[in-house]
């Protein structure tokens, strides 16, 4: 076998597979939303051109082997905290304020630029450095080991974290959690350790939406909390007593999704105005034109995609490549659950994009980004269990 013909046989065309078909879906969703007299710009070429991008960032990234990816992963890390930082203190001339939080640089040429959506590929290629690195230093597990490296963790994903509150980007900051959660589990730490610390964490989460929805002035008295800032759990729970308002995009969405039925209306026939539909409702979109049999292949794109590298991740014997796909999953699957579910009344609206669907350059090149850390893993690992070389 020639190197060339080894080359191409370490190139997963599974997953090549899957991404074009996203990328099809992309397009035929975001040309229908820019069919309505909202919208003045071609999203549907700047869409594709941030695919060529991403694709361009795939092709640099599958050169880097596991190695120079925790080399560079403290550098990436670093920097993107510098962004974050920075993007605090940039005068609205850099960094403007756009729907009251400041999360984008505005770049000459390309629009505007989200750090954030970097940082999270970085924080799983830190994590996944650290986690790697605090097993071979401590081959004897014990309760204090394990809660170092709890600790680890929780520094390096709370620190971004931080930094992104302060924009305010509450999506954003639930994907941190989710991304850390996801390596957590994946760590080794004793569960005698994570079963306390989670349900007290739930059981917080239970208080708090407890003293929302019944007892608010206690909040307020207390914590400071604002009436308005209530109001998008509100029209999550009754929407439609505040459709005039907060809850106006979640009753057109699930008046959209609800109205394509079975097979939808048909490509380019919607009746339904939704604002913003995009980026962030892309999916009520699909919902409306294609009905409950098309928005079912889209979610099994995303199945498919999960699985694939989840099976990449199993067949690697490499830790360190184990736990970016841990990393990867974890932020894909609370992106695609958080978007569907909040598309249809499921989950709070807080403004996150479908993967790879949604119109958006910063969101698609850091997706492409993570991919392009599994077509490196998926590469280099096969040169490793099938080489001849020793």
């Amino acid at each position: 076998m020639t190197s060339k013909q080894n080359s191409n046989s370490r190139l997963d065309y599974g997953l090549v597979s899957i991404l074009l078909l996203l990328f099809l879906a992309s397009c035929v969703a975001i040309y229908s939303a820019q069919m309505t007299g909202q919208y003045h710009e071609n999203f549907l070429l700047k869409q594709i051109l941030w695919y060529i991008v991403g694709c361009g960032i795939i092709a640099a990234v599958i050169t880097l082997d596991s190695d120079q990816l925790k080399k560079i992963s403290w550098y990436a890390y670093g920097f993107g905290l510098f962004l974050l930082g920075f993007l605090i203190v940039a005068p609205s001339s850099i960094a403007p304020v756009i729907n009251g939080a400041k999360s984008w640089f505005k770049v000459p040429g390309m629009g505007s630029l989200q750090p954030s959506e970097f940082v999270k590929v970085f924080i799983i290629l830190t994590l996944a450095r650290v986690i790697e690195e605090h097993h071979q230093k401590y081959r004897l597990k014990t309760t204090q080991t394990d809660f170092m490296l709890l600790i680890k963790i929780g520094i390096v994903t709370m620190v971004p974290l931080m930094l992104v509150m302060q924009q305010p980007d509450l999506g954003t900051s639930l994907v941190f959690i989710a991304i850390m959660l996801g390596m957590i589990f994946i760590s080794g730490i004793s569960w005698k350790i994570l079963v306390p610390i989670f349900g007290t964490v739930v059981s917080l989460i239970c208080i708090i939406f407890y003293f929302v929805l019944w007892k608010p002035d206690i909040l307020e008295k207390y914590l400071g909390v604002k009436q308005y800032q209530f109001g998008r759990i509100y029209s999550w729970i009754d929407p439609y007593n505040y459709q005039s308002t907060a809850g106006y995009q979640l009753t057109k969405s699930l008046l959209a999704i609800g109205s394509g039925q079975t097979t939808g209306k048909g490509f380019g026939t919607r009746d339904v105005y939704l604002p913003e539909s995009h980026t962030d409702f892309i999916f009520s979109i699909i919902g409306e034109e294609f009905g409950f049999i098309g928005a079912s292949v889209l979610v099994s794109l995303f199945f498919l995609l999960i699985y694939q590298i989840t099976k990449i991740g199993m067949e690697t014997k490499n830790p360190f490549y184990t736990y970016v796909c841990v990393g990867v999953i974890s932020m894909i699957t609370f992106h695609v659950f958080q978007n569907i579910g909040m598309t249809i009344g499921l989950l709070p609206i807080t403004g996150i994009p479908l993967p790879f669907i949604s119109y958006g350059g910063s969101s698609l090149m850091g997706n492409m980004l993570a991919v392009g850390l599994i077509f490196s893993i998926r590469y280099h690992n096969k040169k490793y269990m099938f080489s001849t070389t020793t």
